[in-house]
């Protein structure tokens, strides 16, 4: 069985057993769920019911981390530590967990362990606090929205985990992580991919009529359309992937205008006027209507995925993903948490920086010193072809080195004018995925904002598809 269904399982034969006191009976049921999924975690978490009173009350349990156990029994937690990853308040199925969470019992909770999870078996809230300090619900998650619905869902664990499971066990994680320091790169993945795939069932549910104008605008945005039953999947999973590499990427360049110390806070709405590319401008337009919102039911997910970045390690990241390539090299990281095995069927693998640089500098010097074009990559004549682009890693090389080979000439007047001719006369990159698709414009949109500005409208024309390609 899997944690869910096992959890489900339990609580049903304890309910139906009609022997039992409304929640204590419980407790080992969650104790075990939280355990199975902590077990997974590096560092790994445990939890513990009924821990020691640490000056605010005595909350039901606590999520401790793996270093927090004496090395010797490992049965309990070291003296005096309280659970690193927060502390859990318990109530019966038929209390509302909300009204709980917002309580003065949680508030004091807060005030000593920083989060409190409470739940009443079938929500599941993480309570924080907000920038002001006060007590907050960072994110919540809900198997049923009734005690009778619940006892219903749990009569039925299977089918419960087929609908839950893996969102379900996905929050958790997220949960025990919440508190943990943010800064290695795969741990920014995984809770980006995380809400990534939370937004994807989502929107799995969500009729085409509902989709239709958002469908319309990737679709025209990146020149393809999306046919038949693969074509529809294939779309929902590329328009997740858009809109939250979208949001990354509008991130790494808000911090790269401020201070890893600055108290400013990312908002994922402001990624259209960040980014300035028309594809994806246009659809965080369609994505930004309240209406839209709604019908998606994914302003709540892109709320906590700008929470998440706004508690990374600036510093910390930065020292593994460079500012200047962050958003080229970090989508590898993000699609293998994503969905592995799509990054392995689309064949996603990058090239080093340092290799690719060296490559179009082998190119560059093989062109001035054998074929006699003394300007290389800049001469008018050469012309460069990636027929599988990805991110744009050697698009973005190859108009760094024509750029240096112009201010080399010292003809400071006429770099931008010649950089643009260059750009969008004689570099074309071709890429069947939307994503990457989209990471290039990106990239190269934002190298030539930095040394040769275009009107928005020439944009379009750096990278070029097949003849409107049709995933079916």
């Amino acid at each position: 069985m899997t944690p869910l269904e096992k959890f489900l399982h339990d609580v049903y034969e304890i309910h139906s057993s009609r022997a039992a006191v409304d929640e204590t009976p419980y407790y080992g049921s969650l104790e075990t769920l939280f355990n199975e999924i902590g077990k997974a975690l590096k560092p790994r978490v445990r939890c513990i019911i009924h821990i020691k009173n640490k000056g605010a009350g005595l909350p039901d349990g606590g999520l401790f981390t793996a270093e927090q156990f004496d090395g010797k029994s490992g049965a309990e937690p070291k003296a005096g530590q309280p659970p690193s990853r927060g502390a859990i308040e318990v109530k019966a199925p038929r209390a509302e967990a909300t009204t709980v969470a917002l309580g003065p019992q949680v508030t004091r909770y807060l005030a000593r362990y920083r989060q409190v999870l409470v739940t009443n078996l079938r929500q599941f809230i993480l309570v924080g606090h907000d920038l002001d300090g006060n007590p907050t619900i960072l994110e919540q998650y809900e198997l049923a929205a009734t005690e009778t619905d619940f006892w219903k869902a749990a009569s039925q664990p299977h089918k419960t985990e087929e609908i839950h499971g893996t969102r379900f066990g996905e929050y958790l994680k997220r949960v025990m992580l919440h508190a943990a320091p943010l800064a290695a790169p795969e741990d920014v993945a995984f809770f980006l991919a995380s809400y990534a795939r939370d937004a994807l069932a989502r929107i799995e549910g969500v009729g085409l009529e509902a989709v239709s104008a958002v469908r319309t605008a990737l679709e025209e945005a990146l020149g393809l359309k999306f046919e038949g039953q693969k074509g529809e999947h294939f779309f929902r999973s590329s328009l997740v992937q858009t809109l939250f590499y979208g949001v990354f990427s509008a991130w790494v360049l808000w911090a790269r205008k401020r201070p890893a110390t600055s108290k400013d806070r990312f908002e994922w709405n402001n990624t259209a006027r960040l980014l300035r590319v028309p594809v994806i401008r246009k659809l965080f337009h369609e994505m930004a209507d309240p209406g839209q919102l709604e019908n998606l039911n994914l302003a709540e997910v892109l709320d906590w995925t700008a929470a998440v970045l706004n508690r990374v390690d600036r510093a910390q990241f930065f020292t593994r993903f460079s500012e200047a390539h962050a958003v080229q090299y970090f989508y590898e990281p993000f699609l293998q948490e994503f969905d592995p095995e799509l990054r392995k069927q689309l064949g996603v693998w990058y090239t080093p920086h340092e290799v690719v640089e060296y490559m179009v500098e082998r190119v560059d010097t093989v062109l001035r010193q054998e074929l006699g074009l003394a300007s290389g990559l800049a001469d008018p004549n050469v012309f460069v072809l990636d027929p599988c682009c990805g991110t744009g890693s050697f698009l973005v090389e190859v108009i760094r080195r024509i750029h240096k080979t112009l201010k080399e000439r010292g003809e400071d007047a006429l770099v931008a004018s010649d950089l643009k001719e260059a750009t969008l006369r004689r570099i074309f990159g071709f890429e069947i995925v939307p994503a990457p698709f989209v990471v290039s414009h990106l990239q190269v949109g934002l190298l030539l904002d930095r040394f040769a500005p275009l009107p928005s409208a020439m944009k379009r024309g750096f990278l070029r598809r097949r003849n409107v390609p049709r995933y079916r």
